[in-house]
């Protein structure tokens, strides 16, 4: 007789920049969805797939859930919403903070239609003594009643192993759904643009990547070695923008080039050619039309 296998969808949710893509990283093992420590850098929903020998997890990492102030913003909220009844679980991070914010009780609200369990994730533990942590434990199982509550640092890696013994459990017996060596469902080019977008994220200022997205035009293996052009266009929503993220003599796109092109040589396992390109498309996050054409189409949610 075979040995059961379990499977199951996992759906991370919480407010923006509380470790969710750190978190999936971490499990994963693998680079998948990019960091940064600029709240809402996830834009798109990102499916992660870890394979054990007797169950498999697709980890759905969702945009922050926050109130939009643009189309974006919106497009990033209808995604992060939709995937709370169609998982087998939700796991909802939080970071230990002395009382509950306003953005959590959003969430939280949020629940109330909810009939995937909800286990209650309290990530960056490595920053506070167990006393706080006994505290937001109390704050929190007062709103609601969570499936489990695991305290854990996704940075050190801290108690995800019992996390994963957790999620285990509440996976239905159920098949592969994707092959073993499979870790993502995103193509190479949503994640080489992601990347580009990553890098911009660490060295520009507050507002500017915000305002940025990117588009890969081409990424070609030349027929003779293994060396692949990779071309990139950066579109940010202002004339003063563009300046700032070519810098001066090219300084700063020279610099988002070399950061990126070193994790994208990774993704694809060949040594690359990156040119990048930066455009101004004025107000983009508003706009329906560009907004579908950077892949951002609520149609799809």
């Amino acid at each position: 007789m075979a040995n059961k296998f379990y499977s199951g969808f996992v759906s991370l949710v919480g407010r923006p920049n509380v470790g969710k893509s750190t978190l999936m990283n971490r499990l994963i093992g693998e680079k998948i969805a990019i960091i940064s420590n600029k709240p809402q850098t996830t834009r798109n929903r990102v499916q992660s797939i870890l394979t054990k020998d007797d169950y498999q997890i697709v980890f759905i990492d969702t945009p922050g859930i926050h109130r939009p102030r643009h189309k974006l913003g919106e497009y990033m909220v209808k995604s992060a919403e939709t995937t709370l009844n169609e998982v087998d679980a939700v796991l909802m991070l939080i970071e230990p903070a002395d009382r509950v914010l306003e953005a959590d009780r959003l969430i939280i609200e949020k629940f109330a239609r909810v009939k995937s369990p909800v286990i209650l994730v309290i990530n960056k533990v490595d920053t506070v003594d167990k006393e706080r942590i006994f505290k937001v434990i109390d704050n929190y199982r007062q709103l609601y009643d969570f499936a489990e509550i695991v305290p854990i640092s996704a940075l050190e890696g801290r108690n995800t192993d019992e996390l994963l013994n957790v999620i285990r459990k509440y996976l239905p017996e159920g098949p592969q759904y994707f092959p073993s060596d499979m870790i993502t469902d995103q193509p190479e080019r949503q994640i080489a643009s992601e990347i580009i977008r990553e890098k911009a994220l660490r060295l520009l200022q507050e507002e500017i990547p915000h305002g940025i997205a990117v588009e890969i035009s081409e990424m070609k293996k030349r027929p003779e070695g293994n060396m692949v052009d990779v071309r990139a266009t950066i579109y940010c929503e202002k004339d003063s923008h563009k300046g700032i993220i070519i810098g001066k003599h090219g300084a700063m796109l020279k610099k988002i080039g070399s950061a990126a092109r070193e994790d994208i040589q990774k993704l694809l396992g060949s040594p690359i050619y990156l040119e990048l390109w930066v455009k101004v498309k004025k107000d983009w996050r508003d706009s329906d039309f560009l907004l579908k054409n950077f892949g951002y189409d609520s149609r799809n949610i």
